[in-house]
This record gives structure tokens, sequence and C-alpha cells, in this order.
């Protein structure tokens, strides 16, 4: 089976650069599934799972806040606006995040950038979710 190679990349880092076999991504209107040799496209991405499995089958999981994906024949790249691990996520963090943005959303002031708020909150919960399905499922690869 042919590979590509994934690299996935925020501001800070280089969080992956390896042969895969596919990728699967948030995509804002679904789930993108990325096969070799799949068409050139460039999409935006929303907070949630991305996936991918490596050449030796081992499978990469890891949670995006969003960002952009180039799909070229032999290569993808993911420009994440943050991507962390399960056992990177600070969860007293993700959790003061999420209390913030609900209580800006419960006062509704004349000045609340309501879409702003939502989507912190939905970053929050994405990667709080992210983490309790991790725990959940004893010997995966985090």
């Amino acid at each position: 089976m042919s590979a590509m190679k994934l690299d996935i990349v925020t501001a800070e880092r280089v969080v992956f650069s390896e042969d895969v076999d596919s990728v699967v991504a948030p995509g804002v209107e679904g789930q993108l599934g990325i096969l070799p040799s799949h068409t050139p496209l460039m999409t935006m991405l929303q907070p949630g799972e991305l996936r991918a499995r490596k050449v030796d089958g081992e499978e990469f999981i890891l949670v995006i806040t969003g960002g952009f994906l180039e799909v070229r024949p032999d290569r993808v790249i993911v420009l994440a606006d943050a991507a962390e691990r399960a056992e990177e996520i600070d969860i007293a963090r993700a959790e003061e995040a999420k209390r913030r943005a609900q209580e800006l959303l419960s006062q509704r002031g004349p000045d609340l950038d309501v879409a702003r708020a939502e989507a912190a909150l939905h970053r929050a919960l994405t990667r709080l979710e992210f983490v309790q399905k991790r725990k959940r499922k004893p010997g995966s690869n985090l």
C-alpha cells in the first residue's frame, strides 16, 4: 500500500511529521477521510479529533481546535490553531475555559461577542470530551 506524508503544524511547533496510510480530520462540513493519491483539496477544520494510521499500523490521535487542511497527492498538511494529545491537555485549564465561556454566555451583556464566546466553549468542551474518551479506552494509543 502506498503512503503519504502527514505534517501537523501549529504556530509553536511541528506536532507530527511522518508517513501515514490514512487521515480522518474534522472538516467544517463533516469528517474528511483521506487516502494516498487523494484529489488535491484545501478546507477549513473545526475543533475535533484528528486520526492518522501510520504505515506500521499504529493509530495516532489528537485533538485540534480548528485550522486548515491541504491535501496534495502525496502529502497532507494540517495548519492547526492548536493540537494536543490527551496527555498534553491541562484539564483544569480546559475546565476553567469552559466555566468562563459559560459565564460570559449567561450574562449576555451588550458588548459580548457571542460567536467568540460560543467558539471558546466549543473548543473547551471538545478538549474535555477528547480526554474523557481517551481515558475510557484502556491501552489506547494517545
